[in-house]
């Protein structure tokens, strides 16, 4: 019933900063989660941040708290992750997803039913 399209990716020095964005179309009432996570080539799909959208409560990975803000936009029917302070290993396919589970599995991958196609983000030294 939704699709997501991510955009924002890019290719930025170690420090440097990007900011994703996911549009989401057709009806989102019915997924109370919304998050980004991200696949590095040879590893697994991780959390990396995600937003209750009942309360808007944001949820991070230890590896990227303080530095990634998650927001969402009602209006514009978009999520957006702001990261700063970029490492190389940030350095992955971005994906966003959307749930309907609860917040104690914001950050669980096999949790959340749709995702987006995915944008890249390399961090170079």
């Amino acid at each position: 019933q939704v699709q997501l399209v991510e955009s924002g990716g890019g290719s930025v020095q170690a420090g440097g900063s990007l900011r994703l964005s996911c549009v989401f179309f057709g009806y989102t009432y019915y997924y109370n989660c919304m998050g980004w996570f991200r696949q590095a080539p040879g590893k697994g799909r991780e959390g990396v941040a995600a937003i209750y959208t009942n309360n808007g409560y944001p949820y991070y990975a230890d590896s990227v708290k303080g530095r990634f803000t998650i927001a969402q936009d009602k209006a514009k029917n978009t999520v957006s992750l702001q990261m700063n302070n970029l490492k190389p290993e940030d350095t992955a396919m971005y994906y966003c997803a959307a749930g309907a589970q609860s917040w104690t599995r914001a950050l669980v991958v096999g949790a959340y039913t749709h995702w987006g196609q995915g944008t890249q983000v390399t961090v170079s030294s």
